[in-house]
C-alpha cells in the first residue's frame, strides 16, 4: 500500500529474519533490482537507509513512507516471495513519487494510480497468487485482481475510504492499469523454483 504505519523498530530473531529477505531481494529478485536501477536513472537512487524494517500494525506486509523510503513489515512477512513481492509493490510507489516529483498521496486519485500501477506490476496478481488467495478465476483475473487490490488499498487511507476507493480506482484504472512504467509490458509471474536435485 501506500505508507505503513509505524508500529516500532526491527529487532530480535523476527527482524533479523526480515532484514535477511529483504537484503536477498535487492540482491538477487531480478524485478526488485530492475526497479532499483529504474529509480537511479530517473535521479532518485535508493540504498541501504531507503529500507527500514518494522513492527507494523494493521494488514498490511510493507508501505511507502515518503520522504523515508520503504518500510517492510516484519511482523507479516513470512516468505521469501512475499517480501520480494512487497518490495516491488512499494518500489513502484517510490518510481511514481520520483516521476511526479512529488506525487500527492492525499488525492484519491494520485494514490489510486499509483496502486493500480503497484498491483499490476509488483506480482502481486500472478496466477500463483490469486490460487493462494482461492480466486480461481482464469478470465480476466488479472484484471479483477489489479481492480480489488486497488480498491483494498487505496480504501486503507480514511480519507479514501469506502465508496471513495472504488470510485477512484473506476476513474484512473484504464489509464494507470495501461501505465507500465518502467517496464516495457507488466511482467511474467516467476517460473517455479526447480525441483531439488535427487
Amino acid at each position: 500500500g501506500g505508507a505503513a504505519g509505524a508500529g516500532g523498530g526491527a529487532g530480535g530473531a523476527e527482524g533479523a529474519r526480515a532484514r535477511g529477505m529483504l537484503e536477498k531481494a535487492r540482491a538477487r529478485d531480478p524485478v526488485v533490482r530492475f526497479l532499483e536501477e529504474r529509480l537511479a536513472a530517473a535521479g532518485c537512487p535508493v540504498g541501504e537507509r531507503f529500507y527500514h524494517v518494522e513492527r507494523c500494525e494493521g494488514p498490511v506486509g510493507g508501505g511507502f513512507r515518503p520522504p523515508d523510503g520503504v518500510v517492510v513489515c516484519q511482523n507479516h512477512l513470512s516468505s521469501q516471495r512475499e517480501v520480494n513481492n512487497v518490495l516491488a509493490h512499494e518500489l513502484i510507489h517510490a518510481f511514481d513519487h520520483c516521476r511526479a516529483r512529488d506525487l500527492n498521496w492525499g488525492s484519491c486519485l494520485e494514490l489510486a494510480c499509483s496502486e493500480v500501477r503497484a498491483a499490476n506490476l509488483s506480482g502481486d496478481c500472478h496466477m500463483k497468487q490469486e490460487w493462494l488467495r482461492g480466486n480461481m478465476r482464469v478470465l480476466k483475473q488479472h484484471q479483477a485482481c489489479v481492480r480489488r487490490r486497488a480498491e483494498l488499498s487505496v480504501g486503507m487511507n480514511p480519507a479514501c475510504s469506502g465508496d471513495l476507493a472504488k470510485l477512484a480506482v473506476d476513474a484512473v484504472y484504464e489509464t494507470c492499469f495501461r501505465d507500465t512504467a518502467p517496464f516495457d509490458d507488466i511482467p511474467r509471474s516467476p517460473p517455479p523454483p526447480p525441483p531439488p536435485p535427487p
